[in-house]
């Protein structure tokens, strides 16, 4: 009998959702970087265990919002937790333990505490994912594990690191047995449900982050403008790099052009690599202002304006 179903992965920004996700599908479909919160909408990875196949909703991080773009952020994690079938919380040990003596480390678990509040007021209980456990004391991490799932939450507990690995087979396991009954959704050799222009921007939008994340904070956006299918069977993709201030954009375009000559050679690279085919990436920074508060920024990522 084959099951399908949604598991929802929940958590602080940077708690490492995006990388389970990616190593629970065996393909990269979240973007992934050093930045805290890059996740901007659900992004639906679909991973076959077995005779399972898990929908896996891997949503923005849950924090204390300060921007019209960051609460719909949250509402958009909270919506996919809602409409999943089982929901893992996946939490930094390690932030937890570094909590008193790092002011980022205390941020992380109290996002983590808040989304313990969250569960419980909407009454859903979760399985608890305590991930980065390679960088933890064993002693340490049974305290981080008793104190949390104290709390009545959690139906289970696992300890796993997304980044190597460790664990995730076991709780990659646990999430087949527990989707319900069906045929399956998507098919077998789909890894991701996601429009291929919203694809290639993300890809990009990783490249900016991985090249320019000490110099440029999250003001910078990409939109996918021309997606063309051409005769020899590549693709021609025209994307445009929003910032917010013509500072950013000198530093996206870097000296000589080279900054933004290695976003646009990587995302080239891994955008071919993704849709199974050449592709010839064309990159154009603009400066506009509030560009991350505008009615089209939140159409383009599926977020609601207006809530």
């Amino acid at each position: 009998m084959t099951r399908a179903g949604f598991a929802a992965v929940i958590g602080a920004p940077n708690a490492g959702k995006s990388t389970l996700v990616n190593r629970l599908v065996g393909s990269k479909v979240s973007i992934v970087t050093q930045k805290a919160q890059t996740t901007r909408f659900p992004v639906r990875g679909i991973a076959i265990v077995g005779e399972s196949q898990l929908v896996l909703v891997d949503t923005p991080g849950v924090f204390r919002p300060r921007r019209r773009l960051d609460r719909a952020m949250v509402r958009a994690a909270w919506s996919g937790a809602r409409g999943a079938d089982v929901v893992v919380h996946l939490v930094d040990a390690e932030a937890e333990l570094e909590a008193g003596r790092s002011a980022a480390a205390r941020l992380a678990a109290e996002d983590a505490q808040r989304i313990v509040e969250g569960l419980k007021a909407a009454g859903r209980t979760a399985i608890l994912a305590l991930n980065k456990v390679d960088r933890v004391r064993r002693d340490q991490l049974l305290g981080v594990a008793e104190k949390l799932y104290s709390s009545g939450t959690y139906s289970e507990v696992f300890m796993i690191s997304a980044s190597d690995g460790s664990g995730v087979d076991d709780l990659a396991r646990r999430l087949a047995a527990l989707m319900p009954e069906g045929p399956w959704l998507y098919p077998a050799d789909q890894a991701a449900d996601l429009p291929a222009r919203l694809l290639a921007a993300e890809i990009t939008r990783e490249k900016i982050y991985l090249r320019v994340h000490d110099e440029l904070p999250y003001a910078a956006g990409v939109e996918t403008t021309a997606f063309e299918e051409r005769p020899d069977g590549s693709v021609r993709i025209e994307q445009t790099i929003f910032v917010e201030r013509q500072g950013q954009r000198a530093i996206l375009i870097g000296k000589g052009g080279q900054t933004l000559k290695w976003i646009g050679q990587a995302a080239r690279k891994e955008i071919a690599e993704a849709l199974g085919r050449p592709a010839h990436v064309f990159l154009t920074v603009k400066v506009r202002e509030g560009w991350a508060d505008s009615r089209e920024t939140f159409r383009d990522l599926g977020l609601d304006f207006d809530a």
